[in-house]
């Protein structure tokens, strides 16, 4: 008998006297009793409450028998696809099948089905045809009402109705999900609990359904994207728990999709009061024999201090999901969590990290958010600090310190990001020195996601220049330090606004191969998130000989470079690809039609504006060669203006074509 942790079979559940439990838990996630993993907080808050729960882990989708272990539950079916959204837990952006599943024992993947919330919803309705069933987590959250599919290219219908489902509870769901167990447990039939924050249902008709705005119907939207557009940016605008409306989305006459507003954030009390709960903090012995559930390994030893983001960028589910307002824990629950860890035989001394979506925010944006809730039309950061934003870090930096003395305790590290923008908007420099001296583990992951200012711009994030300053601060001050630590950029690539568009555009006209164009339209600009430093350190690294002349035209680094990132770190093996990636900035002689494509395209973005931009776009649709002739015609104009060197891959390709007759 695992006494520690709750039941996961039938003889677990009446070893513990029970002839039945209270909810059921389904979770497509293996189950680890850990705070980092949704359904271990959902089902020890229930606990708390005085409700027994059985937790169903990976149920074999395919037998409706597995959802019977526990028989029917007295109050309902809880149902999560895990952590993560099925299908991003099963395929990559390219929509290739992933290797492994870190939340399943031993890494094996296929123990979840795609769009696991939806098939363990129908298959717990095929047996239990009026048992209560609540959906919960990220997946659900997220597809709460109609929503694009990305992996079928299709818009879907809420989430409830494919489901079989009676409710969603969206968010985080600690408030919303206890006031449902409570009310079924007073015996409200699940049809009638239309009213909880932070919940979805559906009803036949409005009459019970007060100061709610009606969202744009479904069937109109299928035919309209731009009605769809509208209707989402409609519910962004209403993710605030302060001002958020009611929302209807209508079906017909006689469905409708109600989405109550969002639940009131937690108070640093009750955040305190969720993490104190009796996790065993690991996964259930039944796994060891597999090699236990790979997911734990980074999270075991870390701590999770924060929830929500006011950075609200355009590409981020995450204020959808979590909201804009910052929730913390104290520095007390924190310590006291953290005391624990020496005494688990597993730890080195190591903490891998103290902090949430983005580590370094602390409390609310401004004071009035905890009276009026986030600004609707406004973000606190973009496109520049708001002047209202609080930005101080002595808070989170006495956690550290504290931190640091813990007897046991040799390191302790921040792997979840900075917000370098926020850091930049404290004056203070004393958290950004401490947090070189002491919390960097040689790298430090930040998120420029791009380098173009158009498309950041796009992306609702800083200028570049924020992160160039950033960049050479954290340089300076390593420097001092006596430190070599580095930073890892994440970039994105095919945002709005980048160069893939065209290139495939391009390939398209002049018969070019389109996936070729579309793989060096995204990775030609892979190195150029790096600075001049660190883009001669990695050119070092990689192999790549620097000429004097290409030192001194320093821009044109990152292709080079980028050929041979694109190569070691993402896999691309494809002479051509590289080939275009290495020549798009200053060209060479005897291109080849790819060549052309990429360097072309480059020039032509959507984002770019200089004199004759317009003549080239249109030259490009007309002819290659000639297009390709003008584009090389601007930049030795334009450099030889500046009285800038005019690197001669630029005049070889200058001359080759204009001897070839080009």
């Amino acid at each position: 008998m695992n006494h520690g942790f709750l039941p996961i079979s039938r003889k677990e559940m009446e070893e513990r006297g029970w002839n039945q439990v209270d909810f059921v838990y389904v979770s497509g996630d293996a189950y680890v009793d850990h705070p980092s993993f949704g359904h271990a907080i959902i089902t020890r808050l229930l606990e708390a409450h005085g409700f027994r729960v059985g937790i169903i882990a990976q149920p074999d989708w395919k037998d409706k028998e597995s959802i019977t272990e526990f028989g029917e539950p007295r109050l309902g079916f809880m149902v999560s696809a895990g952590n993560m959204d099925s299908m991003v837990n099963h395929y990559s952006v390219s929509k290739k099948r992933r290797q492994q599943d870190s939340y399943t024992p031993g890494g094996v993947m296929g123990k979840r089905p795609d769009y696991a919330a939806v098939v363990y919803g129908n298959l717990i309705r095929q047996t239990y045809k009026k048992t209560p069933i609540i959906l919960g987590g990220i997946e659900a959250s997220l597809r709460r009402l109609a929503h694009y599919d990305y992996w079928s290219n299709q818009l879907k219908r809420s989430i409830l109705l494919d489901s079989g489902a009676d409710l969603v509870s969206y968010g985080m769901g600690e408030r919303s999900i206890i006031e449902i167990a409570e009310a079924l447990d007073a015996g409200l039939d699940i049809k009638d609990i239309t009213y909880i924050d932070g919940t979805v249902c559906k009803v036949k008709n409005l009459d019970s359904v007060y100061d709610a705005e009606i969202l744009e119907p479904y069937e109109e939207m299928k035919k309209d994207k731009l009605l769809y557009a509208k209707s989402f940016y409609r519910q962004y605008c209403n993710t605030d728990p302060f001002s958020g409306k009611r929302l209807v989305e209508p079906y017909s006459d006689h469905l409708y999709v109600v989405q109550n507003p969002p639940a009131k954030p937690l108070t640093q009390q009750e955040m305190d009061d969720v993490y104190a709960l009796p996790y065993m903090r690991t996964y259930h012995p039944s796994y060891e024999t597999a090699g236990g559930v790979p997911a734990i390994r980074e999270i075991k030893f870390s701590l999770i201090s924060n929830r929500g983001c006011f950075g609200g960028c355009s590409f981020c589910a995450l204020t959808f999901h979590q909201g804009r307002i910052i929730q913390t824990r104290s520095k007390e629950s924190l310590i006291a969590e953290a005391k624990t860890f020496p005494e688990d035989p597993e730890f080195k001394g190591y903490i891998h990290d103290v902090g949430g979506p983005t580590a370094n925010f602390r409390a609310p944006a401004c004071k009035k958010q905890l009276k009026y809730g986030a600004c609707t039309n406004k973000q606190c950061l973009f496109p520049k600090p708001c002047k209202n934003l609080i930005a101080d870090h002595k808070e989170y930096l006495s956690i550290l310190r504290d931190l640091r003395k813990i007897p046991g305790v040799k390191k302790v590290f921040i792997r979840s990001g900075i917000r370098f923008d926020y850091l930049l908007a404290d004056p203070d420099d004393t958290f950004f020195k401490e947090l070189c001296q002491y919390h960097v583990s040689g790298q430090l992951k930040v998120a420029p996601e791009h380098v173009a200012d158009p498309v950041l711009q796009m992306m609702g994030k800083p200028e570049n220049a924020v992160y160039e300053r950033f960049t050479h601060k954290y340089e300076e001050i390593n420097k001092r330090l006596g430190l070599k630590q580095y930073l890892v950029p994440y970039l994105m690539s095919s945002h709005p606004g980048s160069t893939m568009k065209e290139a495939v555009k391009l390939a398209e006209k002049y018969g070019a191969d389109t996936e070729k164009a579309y793989t060096a339209g995204i990775l030609h600009d892979c190195a150029k998130g790096y600075d001049t430093d660190e883009q001669i350190k990695l050119c070092q690294k990689y192999g790549v000989v620097l000429d004097d002349i290409t030192l001194a035209c320093k821009p044109v680094i990152h292709a080079p470079l980028g050929a041979k990132i694109a190569k070691a770190e993402y896999g691309v093996n494809d002479k051509d690809v590289l080939d275009a990636i290495m020549c798009h900035t200053v060209a060479k002689e005897n291109m080849s039609l790819l060549d052309k494509i990429i360097y072309i395209a480059d020039m032509i973005e959507p984002m770019r504006d200089f004199v004759g931009v317009e003549e080239l776009r249109k030259a490009a649709y007309e002819n290659i060669d000639m297009a390709f002739i003008l584009g090389l015609k601007q930049s030795i104009v334009f450099n030889a203006q500046k009285n800038k060197i005019i690197h001669p891959n630029t005049l070889s390709a200058w001359n080759y074509m204009l001897m070839n007759g080009k």
